[in-house]
């Protein structure tokens, strides 16, 4: 065995176990960790590379970890980026105002859809889920911010539905695009049915 592909094992190791302190919620009984979400990172990602390091690593705060990879290492500290930016988005959508602040987000970029939508759709998943993503219908199992029936379905977007707000999100975005066109004509159904 190569000394690049210890150190390569030694290096994931360390970025998976500071991904999972990371991670860690403090309670009044010490630390709560969350329950797996998944992060995908663009099929171009070629995270198996093997990466040697110079002889010793600085974990010191403030320390540029990017900086000691060797110049032969083939991964890309962009994609390492872009997981800290979904992880982030992730974790600040576990709440109410975060998931709505992401959602925006998601619907500006990805839909070009105005403020005058997003009222439409704050108003919506207020009624159905008051934006938790943990909520779910004890009696139809409608799950998640945009409360989708079955659950099961948000496995369109990802597998963590149960875990990622932002999945819920995605799914939710993508159901009213097919099924309403805009956030708007969903919450027009809702006011007549009671669903959407």
């Amino acid at each position: 065995m190569s000394k690049y592909s210890s150190n390569s094992r030694a290096l994931w190791t360390l970025v998976g176990a500071l991904l999972f302190i990371s991670a860690a919620q403090p309670t009044a009984s010490g630390l709560e960790f969350p329950m797996t979400t998944t992060i995908s990172l663009p099929a171009s990602a070629n995270l198996t590379t093997s990466i040697s390091l110079k002889n010793s690593v600085d974990l010191s705060e403030g320390a540029a970890l990017y900086t000691q990879l060797d110049k032969r290492a083939k991964l890309v500290a962009s994609q390492m980026a872009l997981a800290a930016v979904v992880s982030r988005q992730v974790e600040m959508a576990r709440s109410s105002s975060g998931a709505k602040r992401v959602a925006k987000s998601i619907m500006l970029i990805e839909y070009a859809w105005g403020a005058d939508q997003f009222l439409c759709l704050n108003r919506l998943w207020t009624k159905e889920s008051h934006w938790n993503y943990r909520a779910r219908n004890r009696v139809s199992g409608a799950h998640g911010i945009p409360q989708s029936l079955p659950a099961s379905r948000m496995d369109d977007v990802a597998t963590d539905w149960r875990t990622n707000p932002v999945t819920q999100i995605r799914w939710g975005l993508r159901y009213i695009e097919a099924r309403y066109d805009i956030p708007c004509r969903a919450w027009a159904k809702f006011k007549r049915s009671n669903y959407y």
